[in-house]
C-alpha cells in the first residue's frame, strides 16, 4: 500500500470513533478562522469581545478558558483565549458535563443543508424534505442579538460563541449539502454517509467524505518539529492569509448578508467536493487532495475575514462600561 494512503488512514482511535456527524471544521479549522479574524479585529474591537465573553453564564464554563495569568503577553492570552471560543460548540458536545450539555449542545444549528440531486454534474433542488439544520437562522438572530443594546452581556458572550462557530461552520461545503442519491433518498447527511473507506470496513474503522473535509487542515499541512498549538496555528494562518490577502478576498465579504454565505458555499459542492475523480468506497487521488486543500485554505480565511468585520460592525464603535467613581 503507498505511502499517502496509509497516511490518509493513520488516524486517532479517537477520530476513528466519533460519531459519523461529529464535527464540522476541526479545532484547528475553527482556531485558524478565529485567528484571521482577530487580525481583522480593530484594538477597541477586541477589547469589547474579550470584555462581553468574560461575563458568560457561569454554567457555559466559557469564561474559565480565559488565562488570567501567564509566561504569554495578555494580548496573546486575549487571542487564545477568542481561538477556543470558536470551538466552544464542539466542546459543549462532551456528555460528561451533563447540565452544560443539556442547556447549551444543539446538534442542528451547526449546518445548514440544500437538498439536492446531481444531474450532469449540476445541482438539481430536491423539495419536500425534512428540515436540514438551522445555521442560518441562528446566524441572523445572534447578530440581531449583538446588535440590540437591551441584550445582557452574558447572552451577547453566548452570541458571539455561536456566531464565531456557525460562521465557521457553514464555509466547509459539506455543511450546506444534502446530497440525495439512490443510495440516500433522504440525504447523504453532509457526507457523512459518503464512505470512502472500502466496502465491508467495520464500523468503527469507516471513514467518510465529511471527516475528510473536516480535517483536510491538520492533514494536509501537520505540524513538523517541537511546535506547540498556538504556533501552529500562528504560521497556519498566516501561511493562508499571504496566499489569500484580505484585498483579494474583500469583494466578496458580504456582511451580514448570511444567505449569500450559504449560497456561495454550496456552490462548491458541485464544483469542488463532487467531482468527477470523487468516488464511493475510495481513497481520493492526489489532485483531488491537493484542490480540496487550496478550497479549504480560500474558505478557512474568507471566513475569518467576514467573522472579524463582522464583529468590527458590532463592537467597534461601543465604549466599555466605566467604573462608578467611589
Amino acid at each position: 500500500m503507498k505511502k499517502s494512503v496509509l497516511t490518509l488512514f493513520a488516524v486517532t482511535i479517537i477520530a476513528a470513533s466519533l460519531p459519523a456527524n461529529a464535527f464540522a471544521w476541526d479545532d484547528v479549522g475553527h482556531k485558524i478562522t478565529a485567528y484571521v479574524a482577530w487580525q481583522r479585529m480593530t484594538p477597541a474591537t477586541r477589547e469589547n469581545v474579550i470584555r462581553v465573553l468574560r461575563q458568560a453564564p457561569e454554567d457555559a464554563q466559557l469564561s474559565t478558558f480565559y488565562a488570567l495569568y501567564g509566561p504569554e503577553p495578555e494580548e496573546t492570552r486575549k487571542r487564545e483565549f477568542f481561538e477556543l471560543v470558536a470551538s466552544w460548540a464542539d466542546i459543549v458536545r462532551d456528555r460528561s458535563f451533563e447540565t452544560r450539555y443539556k442547556k447549551y449542545h444543539k446538534s442542528n444549528w451547526h449546518y445548514d443543508d440544500i437538498f439536492w440531486r446531481q444531474v450532469d454534474g449540476k445541482a438539481q433542488m430536491v423539495t419536500g424534505m425534512e428540515e436540514g439544520g438551522q445555521g442560518i437562522k441562528r446566524l441572523i438572530e445572534f447578530d440581531k442579538e449583538l446588535r440590540d443594546a437591551s441584550t445582557p452581556d452574558k447572552e451577547k458572550a453566548i452570541a458571539i460563541a455561536w456566531l464565531m462557530h456557525i460562521g465557521g461552520d457553514l464555509h466547509q461545503p459539506l455543511h450546506t449539502s444534502g446530497r440525495v442519491t439512490d443510495l440516500e433518498p433522504k440525504g447523504d447527511q453532509g457526507g457523512n454517509l459518503f464512505l470512502l473507506s472500502p466496502q465491508g470496513t467495520p464500523r468503527a474503522d469507516q471513514l467518510n467524505l465529511h471527516w475528510f473535509w473536516d480535517s483536510i487542515v491538520s492533514r494536509s499541512m501537520p505540524p513538523r518539529g517541537e511546535i506547540c498549538g498556538r504556533q501552529y496555528v500562528e504560521q497556519t494562518a498566516d501561511r493562508m492569509m499571504k496566499r489569500f490577502p484580505f484585498s483579494k478576498l474583500q469583494p466578496r465579504l458580504e456582511i451580514g448578508r448570511y444567505e449569500e454565505w450559504k449560497k456561495e458555499t454550496f456552490d462548491l459542492n458541485t464544483t469542488q467536493v463532487f467531482r468527477s475523480d470523487m468516488k464511493r468506497n475510495q481513497i481520493p487521488t492526489a489532485a483531488y487532495r491537493k484542490n480540496a486543500f487550496l478550497v479549504a485554505e480560500q474558505q478557512l480565511v474568507l471566513a475569518g475575514y467576514r467573522l472579524g468585520e463582522t464583529l468590527n460592525s458590532i463592537f467597534g464603535s461601543m465604549q466599555p462600561p466605566t467604573r462608578a467613581a467611589r
